[in-house]
């Protein structure tokens, strides 16, 4: 190129991209996360850096369903994928296909950061879980259709219940995606037709080996279940996160067997002395019930039903002799006589009463009506009230201009104003 025919801006990007990508090809990058976000499209973008510099990379969506851990600021990763430049920011970044955590202390990091959280939440509460079911129909087995972990599931169950229903839903348990492929495989045994409790089951492995177990996708898959969940992952010394969130933990999948399916001698054992003591306390009952029979038995009433009979007979006898000697016949007619005089006085002296009261009643209106300031007005008189409804009995205190009002004896009224204030004349002494 020369200065007559300069690269412009995107062409010089473009060959850059080119030659960058031929240059490299598949790398694999160590290095710690940082400013790690996962946006609502799927992709998750983070920063890859060590003490001397910063790598942008991005993970997109189809390559993050796959990833074997999420992404967490300060974890140590090995990363793999492709050195692309991003036109419109002028800025190379790695495409991430592959990610991986460095040592089993970052696993173990996320593993105690998930764990926290989903305790948190309630996701490991007792009062959640759910009861196994004492006999059991039929069991789903979420697992490796060729694994040994099925193998020794069936052996057990066959061995101690050989009636039991079992039905395998596999899936992948151990690799990229079988996270996936357990949440789906839970989701489907819950669903199946007649299940009484799913068994999750994996052998032994290393942590890294074991880790699908501990994604938070298996978690709250289980957690989701209505059908009581067992978990039998790796050996007794292995805790997963989705032994936690379980109802119930087995240490190995053979334990699983033992734990879900009851030994059917031992239920036949169990059937019997259930019998013997249901019938030890039946005989208890009927032995307590006959001594209570025995002991009524014993009771007057039934032993001398005859003899108690004569002693109610005399009773009643007394009491009749008692009843006629009170003679309550005669008391009544007493009783009535008595309320016929009072009837009598009575129609005799209430009409001289009410008369006499009458006579007094009129009298006393009389007196009422003549000293009624209505009887004296109506003889010529008026009464005097000032603006606020007081009586005026004395020129004392009016003024002039002052309002009044005048009642007459046929009920009229009359406002005035004070023209002059006159008082009364001096008394000579």
């Amino acid at each position: 190129m020369t200065p007559d025919e300069p690269f412009t801006v995107s062409t010089l990007t473009h060959e850059l991209r080119g030659v960058i990508g031929a240059t490299f090809g598949d790398v694999f990058v160590r290095g710690e996360i940082s400013q790690a976000r996962r946006v609502a499209s799927g992709h998750v973008y983070l920063t890859l850096k060590d003490a001397g510099a910063v790598l942008p990379a991005v993970i997109w969506r189809s390559a993050a369903a796959r990833l074997r851990v999420a992404p967490e600021d300060g974890m140590e990763v090995l990363a793999r994928g492709g050195i692309d430049v991003y036109p419109p920011h002028g800025r190379y970044q790695l495409i991430i296909r592959q990610l991986e955590a460095v040592g089993a202390g970052a696993l173990q990091r996320a593993f105690e950061k998930l764990r926290a959280r989903l305790e948190a939440e309630g996701l490991f509460a007792t009062e959640r879980k759910q009861p196994l079911p004492v006999l059991p129909r039929t069991v789903a087995l979420v697992t490796s259709r060729t694994g040994a972990a099925v193998r020794d599931l069936v052996r057990v169950l066959h061995q101690r219940h050989p009636g039991l229903r079992l039905v395998v839903v596999p899936t992948r348990v151990q690799g990229a995606g079988a996270a996936q492929e357990i949440a789906h495989a839970l989701r489907v045994a819950d669903t199946l037709a007649g299940a009484d409790v799913i068994v999750v089951a994996r052998g032994g492995g290393s942590l890294e080996d074991l880790w699908c177990f501990n994604e938070e996708l298996v978690a709250r898959a289980i957690a989701a279940c209505t059908t009581p969940v067992v978990s039998a992952v790796g050996h007794e010394t292995d805790v997963t996160i989705a032994d936690l969130v379980a109802d119930v933990r087995a240490a190995t999948p053979s334990h699983a067997g033992e734990l879900v399916a009851p030994m059917r001698d031992d239920l036949l054992r169990a059937l019997d002395r259930e019998g013997q003591r249901l019938a030890r306390r039946l005989r208890a009952r009927v032995d307590a019930a006959w001594q209570r029979v025995e002991a009524l038995g014993e009771r007057p009433v039934l032993k001398s039903p005859r003899a108690l009979l004569a002693r109610w007979r005399a009773c009643l006898g007394h009491d009749a002799v008692r009843l006629r000697a009170a003679a309550p016949a005669h008391r009544l007619a007493r009783l009535r006589q008595r309320t016929d005089d009072v009837a009598r006085r009575l129609r005799v002296t209430a009409p001289r009463v009410v008369t006499s009261r009458r006579q007094r009643l009129d009298v006393l209106h009389g007196k009422l009506e003549a000293l009624s300031p209505l009887a004296v007005m109506a003889r010529g008189w008026s009464l005097v009230t000032d603006e606020n409804g007081r009586l005026v009995r004395t020129v004392k205190g009016l003024a002039p201009g002052a309002k009044l009002l005048t009642r007459f004896g046929d009920g009229g009224e009359a406002e005035s104003r004070v023209e002059a204030v006159r008082p009364p004349p001096e008394q000579e002494p």
